[in-house]
């Protein structure tokens, strides 16, 4: 997904950055894999082992609460004698129209599900990234340009591979601060996910592998869900506590009738 921006218009995703090419806004691939006893990587597509490509998009919608769409693709292992598909992936994209009175934000949620397409597992040794990844503007490349924070406090000096519940990431654009933040769903594998804090790039990547090795088996889907929170300004971190309550905990109506029973 590029280019994702800000209420005011400032775009924070950058696309084919120089130094990692094949980094796109928001994306999703896994790096280090066994597949069938052969090792495909996703993400770095320039060794051209693997590979992820768009099978279709389903569907699209717009309504008052929401729009959005639903997409597939498939992860392609390129090293066996003929391409094989490892693994297959939909996209649920939604994004919501927000209104707030004390701060505009744009909100958006990623769910993606993963299916194996064949009798294989994928399997997913410890690494240190892989997964959903963000890439923010191409003038925050350096130690000092991108300020990350998240929701334990922490920041580039000692946030990666930790975990939380959110984090930060921005920059200025056109002399203004700006940024993004990354929110995990707590039903997420591993949640709160451990985290990949690039110390000079602005890279982000909730990033389960860290935690150890783990697979996606057949008939077990993998479902990851993410919501993005994007806005001008300096990060508020009353405020993100609040919408990842209001993500991770949406509230419930019971409505109950004469008789006593509650319909949900």
């Amino acid at each position: 997904m590029h280019p994702v921006y800000t209420p005011a218009g400032r775009v924070v995703t950058d696309d084919y950055p120089p130094n990692h090419v094949h980094h796109h806004g928001i994306w999703a691939a896994w790096t280090k894999t066994v597949f069938q006893g052969r090792t495909p990587d996703f993400w770095n597509m320039a060794d051209s082992t693997g590979t992820v490509e768009v099978e279709a998009l389903d569907r699209t919608w717009e309504g008052p609460v929401h729009s959005g769409l639903r997409a597939r693709h498939r992860y392609v292992d390129l090293t066996a004698s003929e391409p094989v598909t490892a693994l297959h992936e939909q996209w649920e994209l939604r994004v919501y129209r927000v209104s707030s009175a004390d701060r505009p934000v744009h909100l958006f949620d990623l769910a993606l599900t993963q299916t194996t397409a064949t009798d294989s597992a994928l399997a997913l040794p410890q690494y240190r990234y892989g997964g959903v990844g963000f890439r923010g503007r191409g003038e925050w490349n350096g130690p000092g340009n991108t300020v990350f924070l998240t929701s334990e406090g922490k920041d580039r000096s000692n946030g990666h591979a930790t975990r939380a519940r959110w984090c930060h990431i921005g920059g200025v654009v056109e002399g203004e601060s700006v940024g993004i933040a990354v929110l995990g769903h707590p039903d997420n594998f591993e949640a709160p996910q451990p985290m990949r804090i690039h110390p000079t790039e602005p890279f982000f990547n909730y990033a389960p592998s860290q935690a150890g090795d783990w697979s996606i088996d057949p008939g077990v889907p993998y479902v990851a869900r993410y919501r993005f929170v994007v806005y001008d300004g300096l990060p508020d971190p009353d405020d993100l506590d609040r919408l990842w309550n209001d993500y991770a905990h949406p509230p419930v109506v019971h409505v109950g009738d004469d008789s006593g029973r509650v319909r949900q």
